[in-house]
């Protein structure tokens, strides 16, 4: 429907001093961002994304991210200068059946995201925006989470099985005890570990006669929480779109990393049926439509792992760029182009983003800490230290260092660079004179002296000493964190402004698969705060030295 702006309505109407008009209204909607006016709607069951006003005022091509996490599911509206328009969140529930087992109800995941698009919906009617103006949709996920459901009801067959969840440790440990931890690596890029999709797949067929019956009446499909999401808002059964991107699809053990496509080997040697499998597509395409909730007929059109998009959201676009997330996990990626390098130094080999069927796929290597800012929450709700986690800040501020406290938070054994499922955390160094500030101080060090280790063997790999490192997570509000990884790292990090860095990397994705954005038109993120190294070298090395005899202590614990 043609919409015309104000200055055309007016000027049509007066003739008289249009010249004098017209340069008053261009001033105005200059300011403004411009108002256009349309024939008033009424917002109905039969017109669900029309408001009341049908006015938009300076709010063009609108994209919408879904960031479905471990801890929350949100909903954010963002214009292409990373402004938010509206955005909702809606805190997740974990089921932790016993020590190490974390799932997550599937209905629950669905749901969350469905409110929180309505809650923006209707947030933008309050605000006079159009739904119209949305013009694709884009959804980034925690990855490596595994759901198995029944094709023909929609009906999940056991409950999700989160990406730190321990119980497929010994599965993992069988093979790699078998064939050796690094087997499957130059293919999958991945070593054999609990944290992926392959082995929780496995444990479901093992253990799940649900998901037995489904296979055998060829009813059961898998996804991780992408494709569950993308299967259930396009139709689920009535026609939902099967499918994964490339960024998660290389979180399985079970894609190859050169075809991008699910290896026929990989399958063998796990032997998991390919019919229940997703089809793999590039991260940025149409995909299908919305079927439900008030953006019914919105094109879905982007997807990417949680981690990937962060790398987007940072726009660290560039070979040797990289940011590292700290949120329940720290998840540390650096972009090596077009490159595929296969670790030598523990590290992850994944696919960074393919941002359209036929552009290059871009890799990168990734070094993830299993806990990060869950060593907070376990301050905050086990041990009563804190009451908020923000809290966190002010009592580790309370020392000028550690007290020669080690913390190392391994409550899921040790990830990158040493795949450890049975290392178990420990605070080493306790004296008389040890409180609670030294403690929290420790708490934050250990997370950082984590980093420095994946730091550390990516130079290794690569060859290349990290400049800066651009950081995001909720753990990124904590000033005196930053300064103490940055003294760690003798190396810069960068605070950006940008502080839904996921979401806005989900938010790229779907507008460059709408084509309502281009990747070469979108900003930078600015900066909001730099951090730079103040500790000497001395002090540094003495931090190095005993954190690497905790760390030694830490992997020979076992269960």
């Amino acid at each position: 429907m043609f919409r015309p702006s104000l200055t055309a309505t007016i000027l049509s109407i007066l003739k008289g001093n249009s010249r004098m008009i017209f340069r008053c209204l261009s001033r105005y909607e200059k300011i403004t961002g411009g108002c256009s006016f349309a024939t008033p709607t009424t917002h109905s069951k039969s017109n669900p994304r029309s408001n009341q006003t049908g006015i938009t005022c300076g709010i063009m091509d609108l994209i919408g991210a879904i960031d479905q996490g471990t801890s929350s599911s949100r909903f954010i509206l963002f214009q292409p200068d990373r402004t938010v328009v509206a955005s909702s969140h809606k805190e997740s529930r974990n089921i932790q059946l016993s020590e190490g087992w974390i799932q997550q109800d599937p209905g629950e995941i669905l749901q969350s995201v469905k409110d929180c698009i309505e809650d923006v919906c209707q947030q933008c009617r309050e605000k006079d925006i159009n739904l119209s103006a949305i013009k694709g949709l884009g959804i980034t996920n925690q990855r490596e989470t595994t759901i198995l459901w029944d094709k023909t009801t929609g009906k999940w067959l056991y409950d999700a099985i989160v990406w730190s969840d321990t119980r497929t440790s010994e599965i993992a440990n069988q093979y790699a005890t078998e064939k050796g931890r690094y087997y499957l690596q130059p293919v999958c890029g991945l070593p054999i570990f609990h944290y992926f999709s392959a082995v929780k797949i496995i444990w479901l067929m093992k253990n799940c006669k649900a998901v037995q019956d489904a296979i055998a009446a060829g009813n059961c499909l898998f996804g991780t929480v992408d494709t569950w999401l993308l299967w259930n808002l396009t139709g689920g059964p009535n026609g939902g779109v099967h499918i994964t991107d490339v960024t998660n699809a290389s979180r399985t053990m079970l894609m190859n990393l050169h075809t991008q496509q699910w290896d026929k080997e990989l399958l063998k040697f796990f032997d998991i049926p390919s019919s229940i499998l997703p089809t793999v597509k590039s991260s940025a395409e149409f995909y299908g439509k919305m079927v439900d909730t008030s953006l019914k007929g919105v094109p879905l059109c982007g997807c990417l792992g949680d981690q990937s998009a962060a790398l987007l959201g940072q726009h660290c676009l560039t070979a040797g760029e990289a940011k590292n997330t700290y949120g329940t996990g720290a998840f540390l990626l650096f972009n090596t182009g077009t490159d595929l390098v296969i670790s030598q130094k523990g590290l992850l080999t994944t696919i960074a983003y393919k941002l359209g069927p036929n552009e290059a796929t871009q890799f990168a290597l990734e070094g993830a800490v299993a806990t990060a800012g869950q060593v907070v929450h376990w301050l905050r709700d086990e041990m009563r230290f804190i009451s908020s986690a923000d809290e966190i800040e002010v009592l580790a501020g309370g020392e000028t260092d550690t007290g020669g406290v080690t913390f190392v938070s391994a409550f899921q054994g040790l990830f990158a660079p040493y795949w450890n499922a049975d290392a178990r955390g420990m605070i080493t160094g306790i004296t008389h004179k040890t409180n609670r500030s030294h403690i929290a101080r420790a708490a934050l060090e250990g997370v950082c002296l984590r980093t420095h280790e994946i730091v550390k063997s990516m130079a290794q790999d690569c060859g290349v000493d990290l400049t800066v490192l651009k950081v995001d997570g909720g753990m990124t509000t904590n000033n005196l964190f930053l300064q103490m990884q940055s003294d760690l790292l003798a190396t810069r990090v960068l605070r950006t402004t940008t502080s839904e860095a996921t979401a806005f990397g989900g938010a790229i994705a779907a507008g460059i698969g709408s084509g309502a954005w281009q990747l070469d038109q979108l900003k930078p993120p600015s900066n909001d705060r730099s951090f730079n190294p103040m500790m000497s070298t001395e002090d540094r090395q003495k931090v190095l030295t005993r954190w690497e005899d905790a760390i030694k202590r830490c992997n020979m614990s076992t269960n």
